[in-house]
């Protein structure tokens, strides 16, 4: 089992003018790695490893680092969302109704404004709402997928959906891009910034100055996209 030296004392780096703090521990690992958490960042590194080193990885991610640790700060627990006749979400930036009803054979159906639910003993409406609005994201993304693309000049990427609870998308080294579902309660622009960013990696995998250029090719106003993304991670409603 590899040896694990004790946590060292805290330390702290600046990133784009803000100061961050970090907690360094070492081990006979072979890589530095990053975490970001509840404590905050997490760096992990070889016995070895120089801190000049560690620090310039640190740069290197730094739009990352400061985005999971905003999202963490700005994280608040919501109680579930109770789905009934009537209860209101948002869906693609407008308001969505839904509408418990008996009649038809379809377990969904969307209307103008309107998603029509037929729960049953064994389909609950918080089910069927989760499963109607992964159809949904499932179809937008890959159109926005479509879309930007060949803007980049890249080919059409795999896409799968996600449910993790503090990522909304990622790229593979294989090329296959993950989006989180749940970004179909947010408006369309938002969704539009998410694939920019995670086809932006197709080119850049990484979170460099190269990087965030090849992002602002596609989206040119991402900052305040990212900015209203992490405003409104706050208020998903918990299916």
């Amino acid at each position: 089992m590899p040896r694990i030296t004790p946590p060292e004392p805290p330390r702290s780096i600046v990133i784009a003018g803000q100061a961050v703090a970090y907690q360094l521990r070492r081990s006979q690992r072979r890589t530095i790695g990053l975490s970001v958490d509840h404590r905050g960042l997490r760096v992990a590194a070889p016995t070895r490893a120089r801190l000049g080193d560690i620090e310039s990885l640190i740069h290197e991610h730094g739009q990352w680092v400061i985005d999971k640790l905003a999202a963490w700060r700005d994280r608040v627990t919501l109680g579930p969302l109770v789905v009934s006749d009537g209860t209101v979400i948002e869906a693609l930036g407008e308001p969505l109704t839904v509408t418990l009803t008996s009649i038809g054979r379809s377990r969904w159906q969307f209307g103008p404004g309107t998603i029509y639910l037929r729960p049953d003993i064994t389909h609950s409406a918080n089910a069927l709402l989760e499963a109607a609005l992964r159809d949904k994201a499932r179809t937008v993304f890959a159109e926005r997928l479509d879309h930007f693309a060949p803007l980049l000049g890249v080919a059409l990427p795999p896409l799968r959906l996600s449910s993790a609870r503090t990522r909304w998308g990622s790229c593979s080294h294989r090329g296959g891009i993950a989006l989180n579902w749940r970004l179909v309660l947010m408006p369309l622009a938002i969704v539009d910034y998410v694939v920019c960013h995670e086809l932006a990696h197709l080119k850049e995998m990484n979170h460099s100055p190269r990087f965030w250029s090849v992002v602002e090719q596609l989206c040119p106003d991402w900052k305040a996209r990212r900015l209203e993304l992490r405003q409104l991670a706050r208020k998903i409603p918990q299916l």
